[in-house]
């Protein structure tokens, strides 16, 4: 019943333009060259017609006799094509009774679909790549990874289909991937998913669906806000479509409604079976809302995932994967630009995914990747083929269930106080160099640990196979010491560069701030 009711929600705002409704077709987001969810899955197909006819929907051979049929509600059809293994490519034919008229849609495949979502981060395009021509050479060798976009649109209501598509469904090109900057396509879903077909050799589907300089409640539906205590913005002021490190830290309420962008450009998604999504934002919320990302964020997954379920009518998992890039760096030795509280508050404040608030989730670390000579600004780093690489461990290892992928940095299991150090315990092997002033150690209390000013630097005196001693600096004592934290600033390593790595020297620990325990 939960799903009727939230199908009947969807359809509401379309129905109101029924002569558009009328014309057979499938909607948006399907085409020829698409990629659809691969079994034990079942792949949603809908479109409009004409209200009361029938549609049948089949395949081409080897699933000829597998046809559905839906009738048109509304002006609207839809109907669940019964599982089919990872391949292709097949013929996809959509047939109206009233009208005898047929539509068919070739070299359709069968595989993964990933959400590629975010900010300019996502939206930075493999020609801005610092190894672009290599990059763009190689997209002809990858036919079986396929690429959809969506337009940049704006809504104050939720649409039931896209109002606009830049790059429909197609065979990857050197033209299609090096679109003007910031343009298309996405650089890291690009990345993310030829990484992904390398391991898993079937096909998949990447959705780029993603804005420039938008905070996460654009991308949030209003219930999703609501639960974390935020209400709509009531301004909004036009678009600048290329974010700079000069107007970025602007108050974005007033440049974006919330929910506009889940309307545009989420909403009308919902009924697509998907397997995951990946997520590249936060820096829009460094200055608007921070205090509130550590709800927000999560929320938002939650809601997503609650809503492409049901949209699906179920198909899509109700924990399906979520993987996320944690910021990079802004501006040097800055401690007010608000990158270190999103970092941590990326992770609900666990400082690592997945976690008990974030079940099912994925973290590609990025501080130890700045590129203060980037052309787009030291915001957008051009490396973004490790982020991408981290990004398809995590999904390796969470959403594939692959055994011995190390897809985590290092994180502190157990910190313990001494007369003469701080003994820091990892939750796994690691390498370290000796470099000073990555630790900080508060010595007052704990409220006043908020300051600043009250926090000292602390060196590495002493290493092992999964530890680390950091030194109690004067005028603090065992006795006064609160809280350690680690990378607490914007821009604290050299390129990857930071102190402490996994054992294989591939997997920067996170930035922490946590309290200490006596012995």
């Amino acid at each position: 019943m939960l799903i009727s009711i939230i199908f009947l929600l969807v359809l509401s705002p379309f129905v109101s333009v029924a002569p558009a409704a009328e014309v057979f077709r499938f909607s948006s987001y399907y085409g020829d060259h698409m990629v659809l969810q691969k079994a034990p899955a079942k792949a949603v197909v809908w479109g409009f017609g004409q209200t009361g006819a029938e549609v049948v929907v089949s395949l081409s051979e080897p699933h000829k006799g597998s046809a559905s049929s839906a009738l048109v509600v509304n002006g609207i059809w839809r109907t669940t094509l019964n599982p089919v293994e990872a391949g292709g490519p097949y013929n996809l034919t959509a047939s109206q009774n009233t009208t005898k008229s047929s539509i068919t849609l070739t070299d359709v495949l069968f595989g993964d679909i990933w959400i590629c979502s975010g900010q300019s981060n996502m939206a930075f395009t493999v020609s801005q790549l610092i190894n672009a021509t290599e990059e763009l050479a190689m997209a002809s060798k990858f036919p079986n990874v396929r690429i959809f976009q969506a337009a940049l649109e704006q809504s104050s209501k939720e649409l039931i289909d896209l109002a606009g598509v830049e790059v429909p469904w197609s065979r990857p090109t050197a033209k299609l991937l090096g679109g003007k900057p910031f343009s298309h396509f996405s650089a890291v879903c690009w990345l993310f998913g030829r990484y992904l077909y390398d391991t898993l050799n079937y096909p998949i589907g990447i959705v780029e669906t993603c804005w420039g300089g938008t905070p996460v409640e654009a991308w949030s539906s209003p219930r999703a806000l609501h639960k974390c205590g935020l209400k709509s913005s009531e301004s909004s002021v036009p678009y600048s479509p290329l974010p700079v490190e000069s107007n970025l830290l602007l108050n974005v309420s007033e440049k974006w409604k919330s929910s506009v962008l889940w309307n545009a450009m989420i909403h009308p998604l919902l009924n697509m079976t998907i397997t995951g999504a990946i997520w590249y934002q936060g820096e829009d919320n460094t200055n608007y809302n921070r205090d509130d990302y550590n709800c927000s964020f999560p929320g938002m997954i939650d809601d997503w995932r609650m809503a492409f379920h049901e949209g699906s009518g179920g198909q899509t998992a109700l924990d399906f994967p979520f993987g996320f890039v944690q910021l990079s760096t802004f501006r040097r030795k800055d401690q007010h630009d608000g990158f270190r509280e999103i970092r941590w508050h990326q992770t609900a404040d666990y400082g690592f995914a997945p976690n008990e608030r974030m079940k099912n989730t994925f973290m590609a670390v990025a501080i130890d990747l700045p590129d203060d000579k980037s052309p787009w600004g030291s915001i957008h780093p051009e490396y973004k083929r490790d982020v991408a690489h981290r990004l398809v461990l995590g999904a390796r290892a969470v959403a594939y269930g692959e055994k011995n992928v190390s897809f985590q940095g290092p994180f502190p299991s157990q910190i313990v106080l001494n007369q003469f150090f701080i003994r820091i315990v990892f939750n796994q092997d690691i390498k370290v160099t000796l470099d000073d002033d990555f630790f900080e150690i508060c010595c007052f209390e704990e409220k006043k640990c908020g300051s600043d000013e009250n926090w000292l630097p602390s060196s590495i005196i002493k290493h092992g196979l999964n530890y680390v001693f950091i030194s109690i600096p004067p005028p603090c004592s065992d006795a006064s010491v609160k809280a350690v934290r680690y990378l607490w600033t914007d821009w604290p390593c050299k390129f990857k560069a930071c102190p402490i790595y996994s054992s294989d020297g591939l997997l920067p620990a996170p930035p922490f701030i946590l309290a200490i325990t006596k012995q």
